[in-house]
């Protein structure tokens, strides 16, 4: 049995995703296009959450997230 290796180190990236649909779709969107260039993105925080209102309405929402990529041993 391989043994566990529980300490990691991080680095930090700074991304902001964006969709007309809702802030959820936004996050989803900059996960999975960060995801196809950068490896070992294990979690992510969103930090801001912001959006374009017309007439009363939702038009765009903008979703920024800190995106924790282990570094390889």
């Amino acid at each position: 049995m391989g043994v566990l290796k529980s300490d990691h180190v991080y680095k930090l990236l700074q991304i902001t995703g964006s969709s007309s649909r809702s802030s959820d779709n936004a996050v989803e969107a900059a996960f999975e296009k960060a995801s196809a260039t950068v490896k070992n993105i294990e979690w992510f925080q969103v930090t801001e959450t912001r959006g374009h209102t017309e007439g009363g309405k939702v038009l765009h929402w903008q979703v920024t997230l800190k995106v924790g990529v282990r570094v390889e041993d």
